[in-house]
């Protein structure tokens, strides 16, 4: 059952952000989707792997890209009209918020842990949309060189 609600909330809080953000409509559900499957990447990574924040939204975040590489191939739209809504569910909002919380209650022993998390998070999610870079690349590279032999 979590399982479901999960997927249905995080699918629902992208396409509430595609909204916002003025992405075109025939690209909702796909941007949904593509949330969804990263977030539930970094949810059972978490759950049920144990894995830390760090490679949990590193690859939930290499799932977003590559899956956002697909869509914007097959419905012919740019990568970036599928990739910024469907971070919103891997953004470290809560830590973010809890860090400058504890600073303003001069607990800066865990605002500076909360900052760590906000620091591993982004720095991941950036780490892994570099690796999609890497890999579109290099798959155009390789196609490219088939076609001209």
């Amino acid at each position: 059952m979590t399982f479901i609600v999960n997927f249905l909330f995080s699918m629902f809080s992208t396409i509430a952000f595609s909204v916002i953000t003025n992405i075109p409509r025939r690209a909702f559900l796909a941007c949904g989707f593509t949330g969804a499957l990263g977030w539930m990447t970094f949810w059972i990574l978490q759950t049920y792997f144990g894995q830390n924040i760090g490679i949990a939204n590193f690859l939930g975040a290499l799932v977003i890209g590559l899956v956002s590489i697909f869509f914007s191939r097959t419905m012919h739209m740019p990568v970036i009209v599928f990739n910024v809504p469907s971070l919103v569910p891997l953004v470290p909002g809560g830590p973010a918020y809890m860090a400058v919380r504890f600073m303003m209650d001069q607990h800066f022993t865990e605002a500076m842990q909360k900052v760590v998390v906000v620091l591993v998070t982004s720095g991941a999610i950036a780490i892994g949309f570099m690796f999609t870079n890497l890999i579109e690349r290099a798959l155009k590279r390789t196609r490219s060189n088939f076609q001209t032999k």
